[in-house]
């Protein structure tokens, strides 16, 4: 019994081990990965833009934008405007290929998918609900899934009794017993001790006569 327990509070600690890794990735790679989404949507959306106008308005929005800002020439217009929506299509362009080339979507959502899973499996083995063999397995299958996580280099220290110094190691020696009086015995009168300074006479008890007489 005491030898499964043992092999339960390892598993235990491994698992929370691996669940510290994927939480700290996905702390690190989560923001990361929306920060990339949205500033591709906002190019995407700003080349769309910019085409529109030349689209739908043609020659009269050409000229209404040389008028407003004084050009001489609408073929100024007509450059500026390509020039920004070719800008914008490329950042995008090359934002999506780079989120496609980490996979950094498929990555958050299978770490995500990990985490749930060894929680439940941390809170099955904390109440007896499996075996250590089948959370073994278990968590050997969740693992599989996350290759891409690495372990942390600190790892939580697992619960247990303090640890025995090794030898050469200095420890603290321990605290001296408490000094023990013997008690009085019911009824005898025990004197107070006397006050610093002032004469204390001599306990009763037979004394040699002074000398002379």
């Amino acid at each position: 019994m005491a030898v499964d327990d043992a092999r339960r509070q390892d598993l235990l600690w491994r698992i929370d081990r691996r669940r510290a890794a994927v939480q700290a990735f996905l702390r690190d790679n989560r923001p990361r990965t929306r920060r990339r989404a949205t500033i591709t949507v906002v190019l995407s959306s700003l080349a769309a833009v910019f085409t529109a106008g030349p689209a739908f308005g043609g020659q009269s929005f050409a000229d209404s934008v040389q008028a407003i800002f004084g050009l001489t020439s609408d073929t100024t217009v007509w450059r500026v405007l390509c020039l920004l929506a070719l800008l914008v299509s490329v950042g995008a362009a090359v934002l999506t290929n780079l989120g496609k080339a980490d996979d950094d979507v498929a990555r958050l959502s299978s770490a995500e998918a990990a985490n749930t899973e060894l929680e439940g499996l941390s809170g099955l083995l904390q109440f007896g609900q499996l075996t250590v063999e089948d959370g073994a397995k278990l968590y050997q299958q969740y693992s599989v899934k996350i290759p891409f996580v690495d372990e942390q280099a600190v790892a939580p220290v697992p619960q247990g009794p303090p640890p025995v110094p090794w030898q050469g190691q200095y420890s603290m020696p321990p605290p001296p017993p408490a000094h023990y009086s013997t008690p009085p015995v019911p009824g005898q009168y025990v004197p107070p001790p006397p006050v610093p300074g002032q004469y204390a006479p001599p306990p009763p008890g037979n004394y040699p006569p002074p000398p002379g007489q």
